[in-house]
């Protein structure tokens, strides 16, 4: 599901319009009438009570009244609180409001705090409210009599469709101008708005549909958005069939580099995140110490000792058993549990850059690497690097607060300098790739906040490059898959309590729900 910003689809309306001699006001009729059909299709039980439709300046207002002649036409009571001067409809919106007027439709002007009782008493005894106050185009704090409205819609039993998006939220960072909408159904057209699906967007939004308005899909294409919302559908899409013929080298042997003394656990789950995205073969090469522990922990995987430092890690003496060890291997992840030291980062850095073959890089591995990412940019073959926000912060030399504060742009940063796909996990795990393209995570909760749920989504990475996808789309599925498996767990156990491992062992029932 592509996303866009407000100037994106500003640019898309107008060349609709202006290139395609689509007329404003048909992209407005379109725009009301699939609203008010998503409406009788999920709120005909209500429809008797009557609507309430919130109507602010723009078209956004404009569409409010495309909705209610619609709504009248099929003898739904309407009611219009309209919260600007009639002033401000202009061109096709003061043309709706004009046919609305003509129809003699209910309207009460709300544009002074005289009226705030009118407006609440219609709120409350309202059926269903319909929230056409602010669009894409809002820019500024929401107060005074709009965010009053706003606050008693809030504050009311009835649900909330918003049109496009709900009003006071931004549509290019899903950050609210004070106080936003809460709506129970947004309906956004043409294209998701980018803010939609940004935390905290994403608490607003309630159920989300696409109204298609009639922007040609030539526009569209031409348009070169990037951004894209990772969705089951488009996992659904992605998804290979397996072959019928297929065996444990059809579909790769993985490399895992993880684990040190005390940290065994981390190398176990990557390897068995791995097993579970339906990679044939994983082997786990680890510390000589530790071997034994990972052999017992391992039913279904493969071990190799490595020499190691006196401190229980791997040893830089360990760098060509390694390079041997990656012969036939299609993919190596590398990272959680080695641990810190000087013998790591040669370790590490030198396999980054020289390993000619797909690396997923996490823990361990991101922090020895820190702001410089030219053994990684060097790499003639793809690397994923997978950092939490902290580890991000490490990489581009700031703080974790200002990380969080622009989620995408670091990531974009990220993949910018080192040349490789980045995945920034957290709410919302922002996927960037060096070319621009970015892919926001729908799927997950926050029941996947404990130990051991990164370590699994690095083996599930490298089980789908080892399954030869390329790194943009292991990187996209692998964080659906991960969060999707979570949220079907959940409902289950509840979203609290389970563990990284039973989000690897619940993966195979995703593949036929």
């Amino acid at each position: 599901m592509l996303l866009v910003t407000a100037a994106q689809m500003q640019g898309l309306d107008q060349r609709t319009i202006k290139e395609f001699s689509i007329p404003g006001l048909i992209l407005m009729e379109n725009a009301g009438r699939g609203i008010f059909e998503l409406i009788c299709r999920h709120f005909a039980a209500r429809l008797h009570q009557g609507v309430t439709i919130l109507v602010g300046p723009g078209n956004n207002g404009g569409d409010g009244f495309v909705i209610a002649r619609h709504l009248n036409q099929e003898g739904v009571k309407v009611e219009l609180l309209i919260l600007a001067p009639r002033k401000k409809f202009k061109g096709d919106a003061l043309t709706n409001y004009n046919i609305v007027k003509k129809l003699r439709l209910p309207i009460t002007e709300c544009l002074d705090s005289d009226s705030l009782s009118a407006m609440s008493e219609t709120i409350e005894k309202s059926g269903l409210i319909v929230d056409a106050i602010f669009g894409t185009g809002l820019v500024r704090e929401v107060t005074g009599r709009f965010a009053r409205c706003i606050e008693m819609a809030n504050a009311s039993q009835a649900p909330i469709v918003a049109v496009d998006i709900p009003s006071g939220l931004s549509t290019d960072t899903g950050l609210p101008f004070g106080t936003a909408i809460q709506a129970d159904l947004t309906a956004t057209m043409a294209l998701a708005k980018l803010g939609l699906a940004l935390h905290p967007g994403t608490e607003y939004v309630g159920e989300l549909h696409i109204v298609e308005i009639g922007i040609p899909d030539t526009a569209v294409a031409e348009a070169d958005i990037k951004t894209e919302l990772f969705d089951e559908r488009t996992f659904r899409a992605m998804l290979r069939p397996r072959p019928s013929i297929g065996h444990k080298g059809t579909f790769g042997h993985l490399l895992v580099l993880a684990g040190s003394r005390g940290k065994t656990g981390a190398a176990a789950l990557v390897a068995h995140g791995a097993l579970r995205a339906g990679a044939g073969l994983v082997t786990v090469g680890c510390p000589t110490d530790v071997q034994p522990v990972l052999a017992q922990k391992l039913t279904e995987a493969m071990t190799e000792d490595l020499p190691e430092t006196k401190s229980g890690t791997v040893s830089s003496k360990a760098i060509p058993i390694i390079e041997a060890l990656l012969e036939r291997k299609k993919a190596l992840a590398i990272g959680p549990g080695l641990g810190l030291n000087n013998e790591i980062r040669e370790v590490v850095r030198h396999l980054l850059e020289t390993v000619p073959i797909p690396i997923i890089a996490d823990a361990d591995a991101l922090t020895v690497l820190g702001t410089d990412h030219s053994p990684v940019a060097r790499a003639k073959q793809p690397r994923i690097l997978i950092p939490h926000p902290g580890e991000m912060a490490r990489l581009l030399g700031c703080t974790a607060a200002e990380v969080q504060q622009d989620r995408m742009a670091a990531a974009l940063s990220l993949a910018n300098s080192s040349k490789a796909v980045v995945v920034l996990k957290g709410a919302g795990t922002v996927v960037a790739a060096p070319d621009g393209r970015i892919a926001l995570n729908s799927s997950g909760n926050s029941g996947m906040g404990s130990g051991g749920m990164g370590d699994v989504l690095t083996g599930i990475i490298g089980g789908f490059l080892a399954q030869g996808y390329d790194a943009w789309d292991a990187a996209r599925l692998s964080v659906f898959v991960h969060g999707h498996s979570s949220d079907q767990l959940a409902k289950v156990k509840g979203n609290w309590g389970y563990l990284a491992s039973e989000v690897a062992d619940w993966m195979p029932h995703l593949w036929t729900l």
